[in-house]
């Protein structure tokens, strides 16, 4: 898929110039807001404008269901992939109450549910019912990795089509965090080991048999986990390629990103190893309880704005971060300047 490749711009060079002049002039000691100023500055030069906003926040949860279930990885069973989406389709669930908190734009994408449904609010972009077993074979075909990219691209279409000032994408699939735990280890080189946490709440004994199941899957397609989306085709999951491709395509039209937690990271992972810089696009919503979490956000060099001990997924972290941002880029246009307010700036 070329449209991968295509070249990214930078954020304006100019506008973070002047953002960071205002920074310099507000009441304040510099650097007294911490992260504030930066996420402020950063989104002056994404939007190219001198009041960043974000008013209009667009969230797509894409829902698979993955192979490696059958394995025994998850503390529940597939079906629940379905049925959550139902719930997120009747506004039940933790992303629901998120999003309705700052007036987003909710949809949820169906790229691979093993039992489909038809719904209002659920797009169907479906790469298959659910990936292979990639402990036993490779995840998808690569007419299946295709379509998985490409429904993440068109939900950032969808997004520009309304305006939106920044993209948030979430995932939904049982057995997603020992796929998204795969794809990390092979792309960091880790033991699986050191990247497997509880997922949906596994105890000590059920996180040692994930980390052997991926540690035999890692062993199996060893020779062919040469690129990031060999890797993604061999151990990744529809949702997780779907975050990829949304990833790049809204750096490539110049919308800003935040990503959620775990899996979305390892999305974001990927995107950067394919088209490395749609990573100045990117805001990380949140440091999740997850255990390898922490090291992807290490090799992305990112800071997250919050860290809660969340490991939900389905965007909630991200949607908790909004507020953070919002608040970043009130204090940037509203605080009156030294010159204004007729107070003495220091040395």
């Amino acid at each position: 898929m070329q449209r991968l490749f295509l070249p990214i711009a930078p954020p304006d060079a100019g506008f973070h110039r002047r953002a960071l002049d205002r920074q310099a002039q507000l009441t304040k000691p510099p650097g007294s807001l911490g992260m504030l100023e930066n996420l402020a500055v950063r989104l002056a030069a994404m939007q190219r404008r001198d009041d960043p906003r974000l008013e209009r926040i667009h969230i797509s949860i894409f829902a698979a269901d993955h192979g490696i279930a059958a394995e025994g990885v998850s503390a529940f069973p597939q079906a629940v992939t379905t049925e959550m989406v139902k719930n997120f389709a009747a506004g039940g669930a933790a992303a629901n109450v998120l999003a309705r908190r700052i007036d987003a734009r909710f949809e949820v994408v169906d790229v691979g549910l093993l039992n489909p449904v038809e719904l209002p609010g659920v797009i169907s972009q479906r790469a298959g019912a659910g990936t292979e077993n990639f402990k036993i074979g490779q995840a998808m075909t690569s007419a299946q990795l295709d379509i998985a990219l490409r429904a993440g691209m068109a939900a950032v279409d969808r997004a520009l089509a309304g305006r939106a000032d920044i993209f948030i994408g979430g995932e939904m699939g049982i057995a997603n965090t020992c796929s998204a735990s795969a794809v990390a280890a092979a792309l960091l080189a880790l033991p699986a080991e050191d990247i497997t946490g509880a997922g949906t709440g596994l105890n000590r004994e059920q996180i040692l048999h994930k980390a052997a199941v991926i540690r035999q899957a890692l062993h199996r397609h060893r020779q062919q986990l040469t690129a990031p989306l060999a890797v993604l085709q061999r151990l990744g999951g529809f949702e997780i390629a779907a975050l990829a491709g949304a990833y790049i395509g809204a750096a490539q039209q110049a919308l800003p990103v935040l990503v959620d937690g775990f899996i979305s990271s390892v999305a974001a992972l990927v995107a950067v190893g394919i088209n490395p810089d749609c990573q100045a696009w990117f805001f990380f919503g949140h440091r999740s309880g997850e255990k390898g979490h922490g090291r992807v956000l290490d090799a992305l060099a990112a800071e997250p704005i919050l860290q809660l001990g969340m490991r939900l997924g389905e965007a909630s972290g991200a949607l908790m971060a909004v507020p953070v941002l919002q608040t970043a880029c009130l204090l940037h246009n509203e605080m009156a300047t030294f010159a204004q307010a007729r107070v003495s700036a220091g040395l």
